[in-house]
């Protein structure tokens, strides 16, 4: 009978909008007036040891565990980087097989950076981050920023290029929009992450602080400081002698002291390797890269309980752990009830536009020799339409080739190039032939790629159980039905490059070859019929040189998503202005990147598990210039329909907090058509007494102009543009001295220069 009284007041609290009384007992932390922070030590203060150890590892693939007698769920995480991943077993790497998990595939990381448009940045990340928590996602592991540093490395693709400006420029926006949707943001994988051979083998990066700080930390600083990003994930590799993900260096000195990160550290899935070291060395968070069902014999899990039983890891550092997992659940408000959250959406008509205009303005126009494009869709009556990539579908999740890794997405639909060149030229009665001209199936055919994997094994990229169908006679067969068909059309329409069997996750090129004979077929179409286009799909550096010179138009596409084919038809016949510019800087010969030009196999793949970066900070252009090598296309690159004049170049004193400079120029577009413009800004400096690049991007801006019209660019230059990395002093520092400002089109084509000085 003395229980009904308790039952019936319980009733009543959970049948009203909760009495002042009723109020009064819920605990602080489920108190969304309450600050964060106060609620974090509340909730941490109510957990017993046991449930403060089982947050800081996984209990599935992709979850942590919560606290359920506190009303706490798990958190539950999900790849990847331009687009959420499909569902898989909750204690493994394969697929679930549902059908309810369908999502827009957003062009990949090198199409994004392609843009140069940071407000679409903001876009695709508020896409993401939506899509995410639709799916009950509560963090998505993007964005990858590691730089390029060879051309070789297989997730090139998924990241923004080679120079630090460029890439953080475009990780804050997207950071924000994926983060004001409820989801956390995890940047990725920190630090100096840059091949896959012998990476998940512990592979030790061995660079100056220098170089680390100037190179490869700057993104990841931008996402902490700029965009407080609230999880980073470690990487698989050493760093100077560290483990990534028990670096007390990178995990505690810089990111959490000098930076003040206060988000949450998660393991590259697999990649701790020991209790002492995530306890002590800055990881919060271990996840799981191998089949166990015993999770609590994780290094965090029952070995942590024990070295904090015993005394050997102070609680406190426990404590920090948890109080990081638990800030980032009340940020993005996973254990609120008052429905403020974001309840997110899925593959709505807005998100498609969204992955439209990336895979628009991410094309680049490398060249179009008498104004080739746009193809005169009203003069058109026959286009032949040859290549493998024209049909082929880039989401292995979606249909396409096995590959790409944790990137993949499974899209609920893709739009190939054929696809989109048949809806465009086809409605307007132009007939469009398609003839693949060679098969990536076929890895015995001539001039297939051949990659690298993780262990230093070379494979070859196809099913060895397809290539007696193809062989060497079957790849001349499928070569010559293409010239045939080009010989009869108007224009030849050539789409190949690369695919997700030749840049993926776990393997490494071995060379910037297009693969199956790709080279000799390109040669032959451009001798058969001069209106030949030639488009190339990846995400990073490929050969052009043996063919380009004979090439009258020739675009660079990166992996476009769901809409890539529609975007590629609409820059083919005129309805989208090109506007993409390169985030990577494309040579001649691979001999021509720092790792590889000497040969030193210390540079890249690595000796004796240590790779050495002795290039230093000369990465991408910056070595361009310091040797005075002649790329074939430069950074920053990209061609018009329309053309753009620059003028009247100002560099001013500025007032601002932080500003040392205000840069401001005119853009005029000059030609006939509509077009983006984006215009870039280099600092160098005179006579530096320190080693400094010939040239530095420290800023940029997207202009759109109609023809005719002018607009004034303005970028404001802080202390970093002048700055370096003072080892000595362990902090960056300004260099006195007489510095050039030059704006531009590309990192070789500067239209405006001037100096300036700074004290």
């Amino acid at each position: 009978m003395k229980l009904l009284p308790v039952l019936a007041y319980g009733a009543f609290c959970a049948g009203l909008l909760m009495s002042p009384l009723c109020a009064a007992d819920v605990p602080l932390y489920r108190d969304t007036n309450q600050p964060v922070e106060a609620r974090v030590n509340d909730l941490l203060g109510r957990m017993t040891l046991e449930e403060k150890i089982a947050m800081c590892h996984a209990n599935t693939y992709f979850t942590s565990s919560g606290v359920p007698r506190l009303g706490v769920p798990d958190l539950v995480m999900s790849d990847g980087p331009h687009g959420v991943h499909e569902e898989r077993l909750v204690h493994g790497w394969a697929s679930a097989g549902r059908t309810d998990d369908f999502t827009t595939d957003l062009p990949a990381g090198t199409g994004l950076a392609a843009t140069w448009n940071t407000v679409l940045a903001l876009r695709y990340g508020e896409v993401l981050g939506a899509e995410a928590r639709a799916r009950g996602k509560d963090i998505i592991l993007g964005p990858g920023v590691n730089i390029a540093r060879t051309p070789l490395f297989g997730r090139n693709f998924e990241f923004f290029g080679e120079d630090p400006h460029l890439v953080s420029r475009i990780t804050v926006p997207y950071i924000r929009g994926v983060q004001a949707q409820g989801v956390a943001a995890c940047v990725k994988h920190f630090a100096v992450n840059n091949q896959e051979i012998g990476a998940r083998e512990g592979i030790d990066a061995v660079v100056d602080r220098r170089t680390l700080h100037e190179i490869y930390l700057p993104a990841f600083k931008a996402a902490v400081r700029e965009a407080d990003v609230l999880s980073v994930m470690g990487a698989y590799n050493k760093v100077n002698g560290e483990q990534a993900c028990e670096s007390d260096t990178l995990l505690n000195k810089i990111l959490k002291k000098q930076w003040g990160f206060t988000g949450l550290v998660v393991s590259d899935w697999g990649g701790a390797h020991s209790t002492m070291g995530c306890a002590l060395g800055g990881l919060d968070l271990e996840m799981s890269g191998r089949p166990k069902r015993d999770y609590d014999a994780m290094y965090l899990g029952r070995p942590f309980r024990e070295a904090v039983g015993r005394g050997r890891v102070p609680e406190s550092v426990l404590d920090d752990k948890v109080r990081r997992i638990l800030r980032v659940m009340m940020r993005i408000g996973s254990l609120d009830t008052n429905g403020a959250r974001p309840r997110g959406a899925m593959n709505t008509p807005a998100h498609q536009a969204v992955a439209r205009q990336v895979a628009e303005e991410g094309i680049v126009l490398l060249k179009n020799e008498g104004n080739l494009l746009p193809l005169d869709v009203e003069k058109l009556t026959r286009v032949a339409v040859i290549g493998g990539n024209a049909t082929r579908k880039h989401s292995p999740a979606g249909g396409g080739l096995p590959g790409g890794g944790s990137s993949a997405v499974k899209p609920l639909y893709e739009i190939t190039p054929l696809d989109g060149l048949l809806a465009r030229l086809g409605s307007r009665g132009v007939t469009v032939t398609h003839t693949a001209g060679y098969s990536a199936d076929a890895a015995g055919a001539a001039g297939v790629s051949k990659l690298v994997g993780e262990s230093g094994e070379t494979s070859i990229a196809g099913e060895p159980g397809e290539n007696a169908a193809i062989g060497a006679r079957g790849a001349a067969v499928l070569r010559e039905r293409a010239v045939a068909a080009a010989r009869e059309a108007d224009a030849v329409i050539f789409v190949g490059g690369f695919d997700h069997s030749v840049e993926t996750e776990m393997k490494d090129r071995v060379d910037m070859s297009l693969p199956y004979g790709q080279v000799e077929l390109i040669r032959a179409l451009i001798a058969a019929n001069p209106r030949t286009v030639v488009i190339l799909i990846g995400g990073s550096a490929m050969e052009m040189d043996s063919w380009v010179r004979d090439a009258r138009a020739v675009l660079f596409a990166p992996y476009g998503g769901s809409e890539g084919g529609s975007a590629l038809a609409r820059i083919l016949a005129g309805d989208v202005n090109p506007s993409g510019k390169l985030p990577i800087t494309l040579a001649r010969r691979l001999e021509d990147y720092p790792p590889h030009a000497t040969g030193d196999r210390a540079m890249y793949p690595g000796e004796g598990h240590k790779i050495q970066y002795r290039e230093g900070i000369f990465v991408g252009y910056r070595y361009f210039d310091e040797k005075n090598i002649e790329p074939l296309f430069c950074f920053g690159h990209g061609l018009s329909y329309t053309q753009f004049e620059y003028s009247d170049l100002r560099v001013e004193p500025a007032s601002g907090a932080g500003v040392s400079r205000t840069v401001s120029f005119r853009v005029t577009n000059t030609g006939r058509r509509e077009g983006a413009e984006v215009a870039q800004v280099y600092v160098s400096q005179k006579n530096p007494k320190i080693t400094r690049p010939v040239r530095e991007l420290r800023g940029f801006e997207k202009v759109f102009l109609k023809p005719g019209e002018s607009r004034t660019v303005t970028c404001a230059l802080n202390a970093d543009a002048f700055s370096y990395y003072d080892t000595e002093r362990d902090a960056w520092r300004v260099s006195a001295g007489d510095y050039v400002i030059e704006a531009g089109a590309s990192s070789r084509d500067l239209r405006l220069r001037t100096g300036v000085s700074v004290r």
